[in-house]
């Protein structure tokens, strides 16, 4: 991998921006849809640019409660439906369904949910919500490009920051994360705090076929370093790892080594999961770009969205030997402490939610 850049240069940090004001709707009409679909239909459009368009979401809540046990936390905030950066295998692609929405449409269509922080502020003083993890950015990534307009996942950790005893977690691809030192050291002095930075392969030309809006891996890297440098809790997670494109030994090692160098506290992995939207997009994708893995795929994610059990094992042999060779924790050290959900799950595919 690259030398790690120590520098990462960020425009100001924008004020949620929430106007209300009246725009051009999306093309749906939402004169027969109920629930999210016919919020998501009414939402007045923002703006419009790098040929994507967003559109501010009526939010009544910012929590989601997950009664899953078959994933790691019991609440999620995502404060953006839909994400800019594109990942042709994103699993969250269904999400968009719920409003009547094609998966297509995931990177191109972004829901800024309004009212994040006031609705944070609301919420997070309920006792439901004291002593369990909330994690961020479970479907779509908090720090998308949208977040340097529109500053929604700022807005929530303001208000987090003025509490205390909180648990939280946060996953992006971005390196953006750094903008919110400040706040994340806030956070961390009176609660839990963690950051996952997900580094799928630390091939940059790869990178950008896989995830063609999301910043270079190496930028990724350097965030990890530079929340370490800070005294904050952050690891790698290699989510997810695909058959055949980013699950060669040499690769990840490479990875591996370079999050023990930026110090990473932990390296976590799981294999790819196509969810029947996600499949939709990603298959073809491979037929167009790899064409010679297109088959393997097929037999594999034709009808069913988990590879085989043996392939999934081997995986987890090849991870758990890198993380001993390494030096490298498993999982975040809350997920670690936490006994009443499965602890393994951090390093299985996550099991889809009704995400909001």
């Amino acid at each position: 991998m690259a030398t790690l850049p120590t520098t990462l240069p960020f425009p100001a940090v924008p004020r949620h921006r929430d106007d209300g004001r009246s725009a051009p709707l999306p093309p749906e009409s939402g004169a027969q849809l109920v629930g999210i679909a016919r919020l998501a239909s009414s939402s007045p459009r923002a703006e419009a640019k790098r040929g994507v368009e967003y559109f501010l979401l009526p939010a009544r809540t910012i929590l989601n409660r997950c009664d899953s046990r078959r994933v790691p936390f019991p609440w999620t905030i995502n404060p953006y439906r839909g994400c800019e950066f594109g990942c042709q295998y994103c699993y969250a692609r269904y999400t968009h369904e719920y409003m009547e929405l094609d998966g297509g449409e995931f990177e191109r269509k972004i829901f800024v949910k309004q009212d994040a922080g006031r609705l944070a502020a609301r919420e997070l003083l309920s006792r439901a919500v004291r002593g369990e993890h909330i994690a961020i950015g479970s479907a779509t990534d908090p720090y998308q490009p949208a977040e340097r307009e529109f500053g929604a996942t700022r807005a929530v950790l303001e208000e987090m920051a003025r509490l205390e005893g909180l648990s939280v977690s946060i996953t992006t691809k971005s390196n953006l994360v750094v903008r919110d030192i400040d706040l994340l050291k806030r956070i961390a002095a009176r609660s839990e705090l963690s950051v996952n930075v997900t580094i799928t392969t630390p091939r940059t030309r790869l990178a950008a076929l896989l995830e063609p809006r999301a910043p270079r891996p190496d930028l990724r890297m350097a965030a990890v370093r530079a929340l370490r440098q800070e005294g904050l809790a952050a690891g790698v997670f290699a989510m997810p790892l695909l058959p055949g494109l980013t699950d060669g030994e040499a690769d990840l090692d490479a990875l591996a080594r370079a999050a023990r160098e930026a110090e990473a506290g932990w390296f976590a992995a799981s294999v790819l999961f196509l969810m029947p939207s996600a499949r939709a997009q990603f298959l073809p994708f491979l037929e167009k770009k790899f064409p010679r893995l297109a088959r393997q795929y097929q037999e594999w994610y034709g009808h069913t969205a988990y590879p085989p059990e043996e392939y999934r094992r081997e995986i987890g042999r090849r991870v758990a030997a890198l993380r001993k060779k390494y030096g490298l924790a498993a999982r975040p050290p809350e997920a670690a402490r936490k006994s009443g959900r499965a602890t393994e799950q951090l390093t299985m595919a996550w099991a889809p939610t009704n995400a909001r």
